[in-house]
């Protein structure tokens, strides 16, 4: 069971300018749709203001991918933490959790996973998994160089284990939130025309089903925050190649990292809320029980977020976990 901690403390951040730069007199990176004025959370707004697109060299693509994501303020001497995100969604899911970890001092990057997020994609490179894999590990090799403890929730928690087993010089631990590992792809949407997948994901965009989503997926918060949420969670589907890389990963099979679990070697820390209505905490124990080196922590009155529910509860866990490998 959790106990209570004085929260972490949050640093002011100044905007980092990277290879595409910053719109003269709006304050967000050009690149993000101009929808994101919208948002009124001001933790929202300074971390959308820190996105930036760095280059990322691939086998599958021909030009350098700017691949979008927030940087850390400055190195440390400790193991540096890369935030992953969960199916359809972008790194701005950390807004809250993300100052608080910088705030305790770890070296703290947020990560758009191929496909999703604020990347440049209009090349239209592949989007299933084996791409999504070599593009976060090309990444690593680029930017980051060093072993990390990579972070995943929901299914970023099979994205990390994904990455762990498969390079695992370049993961030292995981640390997977409400993880999202038993599902056995995308099924029988993989098996869809198309057209049908084009409709269905078409749909998926939608803002009252992203609601209606918000509303299971959080156990607090009033419908206001929630609408705000939705505004953030749907951000990057206004990008024009949003559509088209959705369907590439719908249609190739997704994730299905049922036989790597036990592979896991790396010791791992499992996070989750208690109130998960998305995910049994079922499933929560089974994933301890086969990662033979893990440590499970419940966060009570807590859904299927706890990096948005519970920032402060998620960033100790996280900070002491990190600092206690370091």
């Amino acid at each position: 069971m959790l106990t209570s901690a004085a929260p972490f403390g949050v640093v002011r951040c100044s905007i980092l300018r990277g290879s595409e730069g910053v719109a003269a007199g709006r304050g967000f990176p050009s690149f993000l749709p101009t929808e994101v004025e919208k948002i009124q959370d001001q933790t929202t707004r300074d971390m959308a203001q820190r996105i930036e697109r760095v280059p990322v060299k691939t086998s599958f693509s021909k030009n350098y991918i700017m691949s979008s994501c927030v940087k850390p303020l400055q190195k440390t001497e400790e193991k540096p933490t890369v935030l992953l995100h969960g199916f359809d969604s972008s790194c701005l899911e950390w807004r809250y959790t993300f100052p608080l970890l910088e705030g305790a001092g770890l070296e703290t990057w947020a990560l758009d996973v191929l496909g999703w997020g604020f990347s440049d994609l209009e090349q239209l490179p592949p989007c299933d998994v084996v791409s999504k894999r070599e593009h976060l590990y090309q990444f690593w090799r680029s930017h980051i160089k060093r072993p990390m403890v990579l972070v995943g929730p929901s299914l970023g928690a099979a994205i990390a284990i994904d990455l762990a087993v498969s390079h695992p010089e370049a993961v030292s631990e995981l640390v997977l939130i409400d993880a999202s590992v038993y599902a056995k792809g995308t099924g029988r949407l993989s098996k869809l025309p198309r057209f049908a997948a084009y409709a269905g994901v078409s749909i998926l965009k939608s803002l009252p089903l992203r609601f209606v989503v918000g509303l299971g997926t959080f156990n607090s918060g009033s419908i206001f925050s929630i609408y705000d949420r939705t505004i953030v969670g749907s951000l990057h589907c206004l990008l024009p190649w949003w559509e088209d890389a959705t369907v590439d990963f719908m249609l190739s099979g997704g994730y299905n990292v049922i036989s790597q679990i036990n592979q896991v070697t790396q010791k791992t820390l499992i996070i989750w809320g208690e109130d998960d209505r998305i995910i049994s905490t079922e499933f929560a124990q089974r994933l301890h029980q086969e990662i033979a080196n893990s440590d499970l922590q419940m966060i009570p009155v807590c859904g299927h977020s706890p990096h948005v529910e519970k920032p402060e509860e998620t960033a100790k866990l996280i900070g002491d976990f990190v600092q206690e490998k370091s």
